[in-house]
């Protein structure tokens, strides 16, 4: 399994999404050193790599939470049971790396 986190520069959530991304990792029982971390640096390395803001978490390349919006570089915004945040729950991000893992 290749995990990797993607983000742009200066991204406000990048380094609780790498927190985030290591704990749920971790808790679903894969070594969270795995995790690789790439900024995201231009439009078309967005568009190449499907990049629909920042954070993007994703597991063999498969951004765990699809989007149909453009890839752009943006913040990125989850929605979770609290309303719209930065960053998915913990919860939600263990559920799309398991469902993603048994595919």
């Amino acid at each position: 399994m290749d995990f990797e986190l993607l983000t742009i520069q200066d991204c406000p959530h990048g380094t609780a999404a790498r927190e985030l991304f290591s704990r749920a990792v971790e808790l679903e029982g894969n070594d969270p050193a795995l995790i690789a971390a790439r900024e995201i640096t231009s439009d078309e390395e967005a568009e190449a790599s499907g990049f629909h803001g920042s954070p993007t978490f994703t597991v063999d390349g498969i951004d765990l939470f699809p989007s149909a919006a453009e890839p752009a570089m943006t913040c990125r915004v989850y929605r979770t049971a609290g309303g719209l945040s930065g960053l998915p729950s913990l919860e939600s991000l263990r559920e799309a790396i398991r469902a993603r893992l048994a595919a």
